[in-house]
């Protein structure tokens, strides 16, 4: 099995996190797919974002809950990392952008898109519901991962779509983690990189499995591609398509 490499919030070592202009530095670097999250504003409208607040990763303040697109709209989601070596001001005009703007500008690319519905502290009523809608009305059919902390939210997206593919997060050990893909039906369990080189033995049968998160040592990209687990998921991906075509050359 050949392992992924999917771009971490895009291309987040070296371009601004969860931005139209860092998903498309990732595909130009090779990525198989891209991993980004999802909130929802004080409109309902579903936005890419890490964190429940804007104090991060833009220029403004306040909870996304509380905030309309809008209001969202107003802020740089770029000009908080001028600290980056290939920071053009151009990236000041960088917007949070919605959902459907992120799959619109993916349409042209075959590559997986991994939604990762932030529930643990907000529940957003209705949140699954709304990103279903705008997967079906411009996911152009591509392999599209629901991953989440909250188990809760990976069920209902079942139970809404029984064909949907979800993933549930996990920073450390879980005992017996084959049982939960059984019992919860599974594609795959994204875990911590940690988790899995400090326990190989606990995760063995499930490599084929698993997507690790978040993987920018080399020496853990390496180790990670010879385990052959499903994906590597990295704020660096031009290093990890790098050393897995490296890997290529001596087979």
């Amino acid at each position: 099995m050949n392992t992924k490499v999917y771009g971490h919030r895009g291309c987040m070592g070296t371009y601004p996190e969860n931005t139209l202009v860092g998903f498309m530095q990732a595909i130009r670097q090779g990525v198989d797919g891209i991993e980004l999250d999802v909130h929802m504003t004080k409109d309902r409208e579903i936005v890419v974002i890490h964190d429940e607040f804007l104090d991060r990763t833009t220029d403004g303040t306040g909870f996304i809950k509380d905030l309309t697109l809008a209001e969202i709209r107003r802020y740089s989601a770029g000009v908080m990392f001028s600290h980056y070596d290939q920071f053009v001001d151009q990236w000041r005009l960088e917007q949070v952008p919605t959902l459907q703007e992120v799959l619109v500008l993916l349409k042209p690319y075959s590559i997986e898109l991994n939604i990762e519905l932030k529930t643990t502290k907000f529940t957003y009523t209705g949140i699954e519901e709304a990103v279903h809608q705008i997967v079906q009305a411009y996911g152009n059919n591509r392999k599209v991962i629901y991953s989440s902390f909250h188990l809760p939210t990976l069920l209902r997206m079942k139970r809404m779509d029984p064909n949907a593919d979800i993933a549930l997060l996990s920073k450390g050990k879980l005992s017996h983690p084959h049982e939960y893909m059984d019992c919860f039906h599974l594609e795959a369990i994204h875990i911590s990189k940690d988790a899995i080189l400090n326990n190989v033995t606990n995760w063995k049968a499930l490599l084929p499995s698993l997507r690790a998160w978040t993987v920018n040592d080399t020496n853990d990209i390496k180790q990670l591609l010879d385990l052959r687990v499903s994906a590597i998921m990295t704020d660096f991906p031009e290093k990890a398509v790098f050393y897995r075509s490296e890997r290529k050359s001596f087979v």
